[in-house]
């Protein structure tokens, strides 16, 4: 049988060739590597796409939340609250800056449930970040609601949910700032690291600047210590590329998942839930079952791919379980225990997502 991958960057690739090489070699023929003309087009684009005041390249996703961060003041004996079931990078980025990442629990949708916030808050927090997994917004509106009656500085993990929406409005336009990653696999990927933060205001996006680039905002003369963080030419050419293919993308994704949701129907498994505030980019499909692992290895036996994200929710990880012991967050436990996120992507057809739902209703 062909085997069917989770993602195919290289299809894309090689779907867009023509555009990419033409920017690629346009990049190369110029000179101009490092904080150039693509990467100030790609923040203008971008920008608008989402909606934000302002936007601007960096080196990875991760750097997309450690900086806003440090632009927010946020250090040590600072607490930000963090959904427990999300990739490693939301809470690391928060121990970068010396602050304690607090863990809250998650609702149905996978996002962090607005109730446990407000359970987590306490006199020393400072900042809240809302994780848009899979490809849909958090309950935006009650947690920018909370985050403003406590005086928090909201910043949005669009990892995952570029051209997200919610109530019309989209991810990364919400908070103080927004942090996105164009990982290679992400719905809008480059071909390395790289990734892109959103600010509100000008203070905020001037001071960005200056921390992506060593603390400089002018030649050789550094106001503070900053990082390494530039996101390169090379990179803002292709994503420049895939940035005028995206809607196509998204709306590609959406088409499968419809298409999933169909042949699933009445399987004995629990289908992602929308909660019908926004747009879902479908990031991921994720299925729950508690026969996960036996329709993984059924899966696997046909040379189908599927991924668990994620196994072990954050107050479980060895370098955060001793200062979260005792801490029960029962969604974010019985997710991690249950999740399955089968094979989407733009180039996925029909016979494929058909051939993966009949093997997971028989293994179900």
């Amino acid at each position: 049988m062909t085997p069917i991958p989770m993602v195919d960057p290289a299809g894309e690739y090689r779907a867009l060739k023509t555009e990419i090489d033409a920017a690629v070699l346009r990049v190369l023929a110029s000179g101009r590597y490092i904080l150039g003309p693509e990467g100030e087009a790609l923040e203008r684009e971008l920008a608008a796409y989402l909606g934000a005041a302002h936007a601007l390249g960096c080196n990875s996703g991760t750097d997309a939340l450690h900086l806003p961060l440090v632009a927010a003041g946020i250090g040590p004996g600072d607490e930000v609250v963090v959904p427990a079931f999300t990739f490693f990078a939301t809470a690391e980025a928060v121990s970068y800056t010396g602050a304690t990442p607090v863990f809250a629990d998650i609702d149905e949708h996978f996002n962090l449930d607005p109730g446990s916030l407000e359970r987590s808050i306490s006199a020393r927090t400072k900042a809240v970040i809302a994780v848009h997994l899979f490809g849909q917004c958090a309950a935006l509106d009650r947690i920018s609601d909370i985050c403003k009656q406590r005086n928090l500085v909201l910043v949005e993990d669009c990892a995952q949910a570029i051209g997200a929406d919610y109530d019309g409005r989209r991810a990364g336009a919400w908070g103080e700032y927004g942090g996105i990653s164009f990982y290679p696999t992400k719905n809008l990927g480059a071909v390395g690291d790289a990734g892109l933060m959103t600010a509100r205001d000008a203070r905020a996006d001037a001071l960005l600047r200056q921390l992506r680039h060593h603390g400089t905002s002018k030649t050789y003369h550094h106001d503070r210590v900053g990082w390494n963080s530039r996101l390169d030419e090379l990179q803002a050419a292709v994503l420049r590329v895939k940035l005028g293919r995206l809607e196509r993308f998204i709306g590609a994704r959406r088409k499968a998942a419809a298409r999933y949701r169909e042949k699933l129907a009445g399987a004995r498994v629990t289908l992602p839930a929308e909660h019908g505030r926004g747009r879902h980019v479908y990031h991921q499909f994720t299925i729950r079952s508690e026969r996960r692992d036996a329709i993984r290895a059924a899966l696997a036996a046909e040379d189908i791919a599927s991924s668990v994200f994620y196994p072990v929710p954050l107050h479980k990880q060895p370098v955060y379980a001793a200062a979260s012991r005792g801490l029960s967050l029962p969604h974010a436990e019985a997710a991690a225990r249950t999740v399955l996120s089968l094979p989407i992507n733009p180039l996925i057809d029909e016979a494929s997502i058909d051939r993966i739902c009949e093997r997971v209703r028989a293994a179900a």
